[in-house]
């Protein structure tokens, strides 16, 4: 059985951010009447406040005050010349699994969120690595590049311990229902956003909702836009009628639902589908995971039953481009266009690193239940 290495000191969890006072609001976990206010706000209705001006709900084309229509400062990086960087291929129906045996790509969507930075704790505790789909403006989490927040450290993080970075659009729109000119401020906002912590930006990318097919044009401008589609287009066919086919998309190999069992009555399913998705033989399988960091039980519960679930079947959790085969240099684009070093880092974007330590990893309680019977601790929750 492996484990963790033990100069990775004490693992000691922070306390949760309560959830009735956490200034944002993790999806999932709105009211049913906050929830009809956001859906009734798409369907065309008016008003004020984080549930009609937040992205990705708000209507980018009919309220100026929606904060998807912000632009980040600094130059437009829209000019910069995109050639090809190396032979994991560009746009089309994308990537959807891994190529290196052994590997695993364990991936979120959606953050950097207030759960981001133990989710980075857990990894440097199994000395594993993750790949990071970052949305730069959403759910009223403010943009990624203000520095009055607390996303651009963890981002220097991400990259600092070898993690990688990929776009998951500026206001996580779906991109096969706004127009050309649209998809493309998607993706080059949320370059600017990055570029503006980073130095550079990604050529790797996500489409929220995995949507992002031909007839579109979405896959066409992420080939001139020079972006890998992750974790990509697994397409299958079905006929409704001979005139009408219907294409299905995933864009990943194992999906633990994870988004849809945030709770700790639930998330045991989650950790059931990893553990279902990655049987078979770890030196000649590979498996591309996604998850979503914004969420309080992947982040303090499912993230370190994966990595050790992995390794003790003898997998190596490592970032999308590790298990492509592809070269660090390749995952970003320079001012230039050419492929970024991490070492162009600028210095002003060093990062910072939590303290970490032991005690083997176990949840908190959010209930005060504990004990075997599901596995969560009390030391570190308010219950004692």
């Amino acid at each position: 059985m492996r484990t963790p290495m033990a100069n990775a000191g004490q693992f000691t969890r922070p306390a949760l951010v309560p959830q009735a006072t956490a200034v944002l609001r993790p999806y999932g976990s709105f009211s049913s009447s906050l929830v009809h206010s956001r859906l009734t706000q798409r369907q065309g209705y008016c008003g004020l406040g984080p549930d009609y001006c937040n992205s990705p709900d708000c209507q980018l084309d009919y309220g100026p005050a929606c904060d998807g229509n912000k632009i980040p400062s600094g130059a437009n990086t829209s000019s910069i010349p995109r050639p090809a960087l190396g032979s994991v291929p560009y746009g089309g129906v994308g990537i959807y699994a891994c190529t290196v045996p052994g590997t695993v790509a364990l991936t979120y969507d959606d953050g950097p969120y207030i759960y981001t930075s133990y989710v980075l704790d857990v990894f440097k505790y199994y000395r594993s690595k993750a790949t990071f789909f970052v949305t730069a403006i959403n759910n009223g989490k403010g943009e990624i590049d203000d520095p009055s927040t607390i996303y651009p450290p963890i981002i220097r993080r991400m990259l600092a311990e070898g993690h990688q970075i990929a776009s998951h659009t500026w206001s996580h729109q779906d991109l096969t229902k706004i127009t050309p000119t649209q998809r493309r401020d998607q993706m080059i906002k949320n370059e600017m956003a990055l570029r503006n912590i980073l130095g550079f930006f990604p050529t790797y990318m996500r489409p929220p909702y995995s949507n992002c097919d031909a007839q579109s044009g979405c896959q066409a401008d992420m080939v001139s836009l020079g972006y890998h589609i992750v974790g990509s287009l697994l397409e299958c066919f079905y006929f409704q009628s001979e005139s009408n086919t219907t294409q299905l998309k995933t864009y990943f190999d194992l999906d633990t639902n994870d988004y849809n069992l945030d709770s700790p009555n639930l998330i045991q399913q989650a950790k059931n589908n990893f553990a279902n998705g990655i049987q078979g033989n770890a030196t000649t399988s590979d498996h591309l995971e996604i998850g979503h960091d914004i969420h309080q039980q992947t982040a303090y519960n499912l993230t370190q039953y994966m990595l050790s679930t992995l390794i003790d079947a003898g997998y190596k959790a490592v970032t999308v481009g590790e298990c492509l085969g592809d070269p660090q240099v390749n995952w970003y684009r320079d001012s230039s266009g050419n492929g970024a070093s991490i070492s162009d880092t600028p210095s002003s974007v060093a990062a910072t690193t939590a303290t970490v330590s032991p005690t083997a990893a176990k949840p908190v309680t959010t209930d005060a239940t504990c004990g075997p019977a599901n596995g969560f601790t009390c030391q570190g929750s308010p219950y004692g």
